[in-house]
């Protein structure tokens, strides 16, 4: 044990208590055990090793007092967030992995190996290990405002590994169990609630959170007396167990080409526990020892380091925005002018009024675009009605905040003005100056341009000091990135007012230089147009589209170019090239297809996605074809060059906030750390660079 303890030196433990209740209606006491690592809920509970041998000490205290039966439940608002994943980067070597898995297993197995009933009482957060103790438990209640459940390892690059493959699908059953263990992970760490909770098998009980515990033991008196009996569903280990591991097995392919290591072995793990009886001690042992395995394995993995590398930017950087000045310089936003009544500033308008609840303006060049973006918003609201996330009043009170006007006059009394019209200089420009005609001298001016100059933009106004880039992604309900970019005379309190407008939109913002295309689009403008430059010279569509996967972006570079559409993605280019020549250059395919207004390249029939006929015939192509593995290194290196020009740029603080900015703005994988971990762990950065852009150990074994 002295081994695995020394690399989690730092672990903030999580004590366990145990107290005797006195329950009417059970004879003899229950053995309450409380999880508490003596923070407030802003800090979870987590289990390491001495939080591990904490738990397993209460244990022996509940068994010791010959109780009726044990529970199990957490602090205020917390149930367990899981392992204590601070000390993984210190684990050296394999046999402490096997060791930590092996831990796990012993002591939360006590709770499902007692001859004395278990419950789990979940009244809080139950994520990946906290979830797994009530796994182990006999019987498990959860509060109804449990807001986060499940077992998000396969995201990390790690296994449910202390019980969760093994058990999980013996009790849910193996649909729901991939439903938790793959397919909710892989959709960027979706949880669930009580209510799903109940609805997947998972939850015996839902009951109200106001007097959880005094209800959960009550209902244990029940299940003790044999007045409630818990439904058991019948495993189906035939079909049905073969259809779940092919529902996983293409989720996986499919989302990560079985480059998400994690993912792979729980597919695996799940597809074992076929074998598990749970009332067989020895198939749980060799269930629970091929878990130590694959736990063993992941924890000396770059990719799992890489992943959590990824989390901690997710979860920590994104929250404290490099560079962003203090935001006691932020103004107070009391009313928001959107420019533009198209597809994307109904979306802002949706996004403002719903997240800030101050008065929205639209405005268009005519009634009917205005009509028609007001009416986008007027539906969506009508959207979350039906789902039950709004009341009528509250549905009534956001529609009676969004206007429009034709006269631009009428965003005299708003704080923010956003811009979503046609990316053209000179339009842009335009609007702006009729603005400025009409708005405070304080008003903040953003542009939703995804890689015009801002600096530029504001040229010719009175207060250029007050514009910012304001760049949202795609959807925008769903894509959490915000680019925030300053301009040569942005001032710290138009800065400031943007970031606290992004936090109050719910929406991660980054930092970054007013140079051409940003971050996000920059990057992923050279990727196309190295794969582009192949097809060009000859490489079939299908072998450049595919050679690129283990890059971890979500979709292969046609799907996205079809997604984006084919002239946006060419004026993004030309507006790149007119900035950086000698890197981006044009390709006289893309210009083809936007010249025959193709909507891509890919067409769908009956044999699935094949090269559609007349784009093949259209595009020229040369007689230089590479192979797969040509076309991914030449991709790498343009990767790993144009990260580097930007960092010398000052685009952004640090190559975290590029990772930041591709894993939030585009889904590019976890196992990847987003893209600069995976290039020095090819050595294509010193390849390319001569240096590596993160420390070794950072993001790396």
């Amino acid at each position: 044990m002295s081994d695995i303890a020394s690399a989690f030196a730092d672990e903030v433990v999580t004590n366990a208590y145990t107290k005797l209740v006195a329950v009417p209606g059970i004879d003899g006491p229950v053995a309450l055990i409380t999880l508490d690592n003596g923070f407030d809920h802003t800090k979870p509970n987590s289990f390491g090793p001495a939080g591990l041998l904490a738990f397993d000490a209460a244990l022996d205290v509940a068994f010791d007092a010959n109780p009726a039966a044990i529970a199990v439940t957490g602090k205020p608002f917390i149930f367990a967030a899981g392992a204590d994943l601070k000390g993984v980067p210190s684990i050296t070597s394999r046999e402490q992995g096997v060791e930590l898995g092996r831990l796990g297993h012993k002591v939360f197995r006590r709770l499902r190996d007692s001859s004395v009933p278990t419950f789990a009482f979940v009244n809080g957060l139950a994520l990946g290990g906290g979830l797994e103790v009530g796994l182990h438990c006999h019987y498990r209640t959860y509060a109804d405002n449990v807001p986060a459940l499940g077992l998000p390892e396969a995201m990390l690059g790690l296994v449910p590994g202390w019980g969760g493959t093994q058990l999980l699908p013996n009790i849910v059953g193996p649909a729901n169990a991939v439903t938790i263990a793959v397919e909710n992970p892989l959709n960027n760490g979706k949880v669930i609630g009580a209510a799903q909770a109940a609805k997947l098998g998972l939850a015996d009980a839902v009951l109200g959170s106001a007097d959880f515990l005094e209800q959960s033991l009550s209902w244990a008196a029940k299940v003790l007396a044999g007045e409630i009996v818990p439904a058991r569903p019948e495993i189906d280990r035939g079909a049905g167990w073969d259809e779940a591991i092919a529902r996983a097995t293409a989720l996986v392919a499919g989302k990560t080409k079985n480059n998400a290591l994690g993912a792979v072995r729980t597919v695996a793990l799940l597809d074992a526990a076929r074998a598990v009886d749970l009332t067989d001690t020895a198939t749980l042992d060799a269930g629970f020892a091929a878990e130590d395995e694959a736990l063993a394995d992941l924890l000396m993995s770059n990719e799992l380091r890489a992943g959590l590398y990824a989390f901690d930017l997710v979860n920590k950087r994104a929250k404290r925005p490099a560079g962003a000045p203090d935001k006691s310089l932020a103004r107070k936003i009391t009313g928001v002018g959107i420019v533009g009544a198209g597809l994307m500033a109904s979306q802002l308008a949706m996004l403002f009024v719903k997240q800030l609840k101050v008065p929205v303006i639209l405005t268009d060049i005519d009634q009917e675009r205005i009509d028609k973006g007001v009416g986008y918003v007027h539906a969506e609201i009508d959207k979350l009605q039906g789902k039950g996330r709004l009341s009528p009043d509250a549905a009534n009170r956001l529609k009676a905040l969004v206007t429009g006007s034709l006269d631009k006059a009428a965003f005299a009394k708003t704080d923010f003005v956003i811009e979503a019209v046609f990316e053209n200089m000179d339009v842009k420009k335009k609007v702006f100056a009729e603005l400025e005609e009409h708005i405070s001298p304080e008003t903040v001016l953003a542009t939703n341009t995804s890689s015009l100059s801002i600096t530029e933009m504001a040229s010719e106004l009175a207060h250029p000091e007050r514009v910012v880039g304001f760049h949202f992604f795609n959807p925008v309900a769903v894509l959490p990135l915000l680019e925030i970019i300053k301009g040569e005379k942005t001032d710290d309190a138009t800065l400031a007012t943007a970031f606290a407008t992004a936090k109050s939109l719910r929406k991660s913002a980054v930092l970054c230089g007013d140079k051409a295309g940003f971050v996000f689009n920059r990057l992923v403008t050279r990727t196309l147009g190295e794969v582009m430059a192949a097809v060009d010279e000859g490489t079939p569509f299908e072998v450049a589209d595919n050679a690129i996967a283990e890059l971890g972006m979500p979709m292969s570079p046609f799907t996205l170019l079809a997604l984006v559409g084919p002239a946006v993605a060419l004026h993004t280019g030309e507006t790149l090239q007119a900035s950086y020549p000698d890197r981006f250059k044009s390709s006289p395919g893309l210009e083809a297809l936007v010249e025959a207004r193709k909507p891509g390249v890919w067409t769908y029939g009956p044999e699935g996605q094949v090269v559609d006929p007349e784009v093949a015939a259209l595009w020229p192509q040369g007689d230089k074809p590479s192979t797969a593995d040509e076309v991914l290194e030449r991709t790498r290196r343009a990767f790993a060059e144009e990260i580097a020009i930007m960092l010398d740029e000052g685009v952004v603080v640090a190559a975290e906030d590029i990772d930041l900015c591709l894993i939030l703005g585009g889904g590019f994988g976890f196992w990847n750390g987003g893209i600069t971990p995976y290039l020095d762990r090819t050595g294509t950065s010193e390849a390319v660079n001569g240096k590596r852009f993160l420390a070794p150990g950072v993001a790396s074994v």
